[in-house]
């Protein structure tokens, strides 16, 4: 299955750490020409290093996903040096997690965070549908998240925004059908990806957790220092609790990978021994 990753030529915003970077070192890996996009500069650099590194082919520019003249720009970017762009992968987002009630100090951040997950994937949309249109095929990505499921307490800004994203995705799938294929990315809690830098309230977490947040929050703790039963950080094991970042990269090269013909609508994804209840 990974052949039909191999000289793609993949867009992808927030290549600078997180997701996005470990997406695009995967692709790379398989054979993916990538141009890379994030506000990072040293962390857009270190991407193409270690890109390059391992043979792969791959550019960048510094990116606002909130700007559609640079969303156009980062497009222009691949069509000028590979030629063309197979897939767009939507990955920059931000989780501010906080309550109503929090609104005094949330507000102003709430405003950025609704540009960034909403206006960011709509650019991104934009920027390579007419190339997309014109070549005859393309591959669009959007990273949303369970929270977008279903509204719960202390998320309903950041639920709104991806649930949103669901929604752009299934726009753009129903009217591009035969010449656009859409995947939409719902991960639930990946503790270490960085994303929980974001939240303005911790305790609103409370609202992926649902019954399970004491004993889900005691089973992080225990893994953070070291105490919990080691299957908990094993893969192999049904009772793993904790997704590693890596699982997400292979769920977007998974769907990367089918041939033209096949389209994955939608991935959730989520370690088996969770306590997240969306």
């Amino acid at each position: 299955m990974p052949i039909f990753v191999k000289d793609k030529v993949i867009v992808v915003t927030g290549a600078a750490g997180g997701f996005g970077q470990l997406i695009s070192l995967k692709a790379a890996r398989l054979g993916a020409k990538l141009v890379c996009g994030d506000i990072d500069a040293a962390g857009l650099e270190a991407t193409l290093v270690q890109i390059r590194a391992q043979g792969g082919l791959a550019e960048s520019l510094l990116t606002d996903v909130t700007s559609l003249e640079q969303m156009k720009a980062l497009a222009e970017v691949a069509i000028a040096t590979f030629g063309r762009i197979d897939v767009m992968i939507n990955n920059v987002g931000v989780m501010p997690l906080a309550f109503w009630a929090d609104h005094a100090a949330a507000s102003a951040l709430w405003v950025r965070r609704l540009d960034i997950n909403i206006k960011g994937v709509m650019n991104g949309i934009i920027a390579v549908y007419d190339p997309m249109i014109a070549q005859g095929r393309g591959h669009v990505i959007n990273i949303s998240s369970t929270y977008g499921n279903f509204p719960v307490a202390g998320a309903g800004i950041y639920g709104a925004t991806k649930a949103a994203v669901n929604f752009l995705s299934e726009s753009l799938r129903v009217e591009s059908q035969g010449r656009i294929k859409v995947t939409t990315i719902r991960p639930t809690g990946v503790p270490a990806t960085g994303l929980g830098g974001g939240v303005v309230n911790p305790a609103a977490i409370v609202g992926i957790l649902g019954q399970n947040t004491g004993s889900y929050l005691a089973t992080l703790a225990e893994m953070t220092s070291g105490e919990a039963p080691p299957e908990q950080a094993d893969p192999a094991s049904i009772t793993y609790a904790a997704l590693e970042p890596g699982f997400i990269a292979d769920a977007v090269i998974h769907a990367i990978a089918q041939p033209w013909g096949v389209s994955i609508g939608d991935i959730t994804i989520r370690a088996s021994g969770d306590g997240y209840v969306l």
